[in-house]
């Protein structure tokens, strides 16, 4: 509703020009189909339309010619109908890439995470989290898919204690971590790649260098008797960087100086190389390009064939359905089902993602299969 609001607008401006910059990345399946038709009315009503995204998909969709750009120069525009997302993707990352991560079946072990009626509210005293439970077992990966403002910010937050819940409980490996600061919960277990990698993730005014201990850096060997030991964080950031590839000139460069997919990189890195229980992945690859998302993927599915247990927050529901061994619908702060990946679709998500419950999303999906049916016939 708010992104027609934008384009409402835009349009009582009187604009000829419309600008999308990734418009769709807090909607569901259906409400992007109805973006895409909008779209598509407009520039027949004779705007021109720049449409901006990473979804390659979408822009076969929706386009008439397609530009790909890398390091900030036009390599090569297409007709949007006659390429195929491989070879966009292979232009813009400038190697061969794969859209789905292989993976293994799942080795699932004990509960390493179990949320019990949690309840979690904003500064407003608006109920965000509302009596929520859910868990996770060592060795799968759990997707938490929702339309964004559902609760899955307050969720993470609550989990990684950032935030106070009001009631419930929030046990990780047999220890009650409810509203325990983020230190302890750290210490207990649990890594952190937050939705915002600049404003909970890094120090962009620090080296890069420290960020990378900027979680222990109180403890050895990266401080001896309350003193920093130099050498010790820079061979730490120094095999972090080579292991995860992170391009940057030196570990002394702000973090800030990094590109956003370079700072996402550092961030993964930094939380994956601790020997943590669980890993909190929210919105791990938002604004990245698609070889920096095959990278992170892999990441997580290793971590995954390690043994920990990973909550995957994304947008993303092909993101969701590559990684998530399953999948838990959040809706209006409720868990509304969970479903294995195997055995579900993009449009019950989708469903789902409104509100509407499993069975009910699944009888509605079928009697619009029947209609169709009957109308071909």
């Amino acid at each position: 509703q708010q992104q027609r609001v934008e384009i409402l607008k835009t349009l009582y401006r009187k604009a000829d020009i419309l600008i999308f910059d990734e418009p769709t990345a807090v909607l569901t399946p259906q409400e992007i189909q109805e973006l895409i038709v909008t779209m598509k009315n407009l520039a027949a009503e004779g705007k021109a339309i720049i449409l901006i995204t990473h979804k390659l998909e979408e822009i076969r969709q929706a386009a008439d010619r397609v530009t790909v750009i890398r390091s900030g120069k036009s390599l090569e525009t297409f007709n949007a109908k006659n390429v195929s997302a491989i070879t966009l993707a292979e232009k813009m990352v400038g190697r061969k890439v794969s859209f789905t991560t292989e993976k293994k079946a799942a080795k699932t072990g004990k509960d390493i995470l179990k949320i019990n009626d949690l309840v979690v509210k904003d500064a407003e005293n608006v109920t965000k989290v509302d009596h929520l439970s859910l868990d996770i077992r060592a060795g799968e990966i759990i997707g938490i898919a929702g339309i964004d403002g559902n609760g899955q910010t307050e969720l993470v937050q609550a989990v990684t204690g950032l935030t106070h819940s009001q009631s419930g409980e929030i046990i990780l490996d047999g220890k009650n971590i409810t509203n325990k600061t983020p230190r302890k919960i750290i210490k207990a277990g649990t890594s952190h790649i937050p939705e915002d990698r600049l404003r909970h993730g890094l120090e962009i005014n620090m080296p890069l260098a420290d960020n990378m201990v900027i979680e222990n850096f109180y403890e050895k060997p990266y401080a001896r008797m309350g003193i920093l030991q130099g050498k010790a964080i820079a061979d730490h950031a120094k095999k972090l960087i080579k292991q995860f590839d992170v391009k940057m000139t030196s570990i002394d460069e702000p973090a800030g100086s990094l590109s956003g997919g370079n700072q996402q990189k550092a961030v993964v890195a930094r939380e994956l190389s601790r020997d943590s229980k669980l890993i909190v992945a929210a919105q791990p690859t938002r604004g990245l390009d698609v070889g920096a998302i095959e990278y992170i993927h892999k990441q997580l599915i290793k971590q995954r064939d390690l043994g920990k247990a990973v909550m995957l927050i994304s947008f993303e529901l092909d993101e969701i359905l590559d990684l998530a061994d399953r999948i838990a619908v959040i809706s209006s702060g409720k868990i509304i089902g969970v479903v294995n990946t195997k055995d579900t679709t993009k449009e019950e998500l989708g469903l789902m993602m409104t509100g509407v419950g499993l069975r009910s999303a699944r009888k509605e999906l079928e009697a619009s299969k029947n209609k169709n049916k009957a109308g071909v016939k």
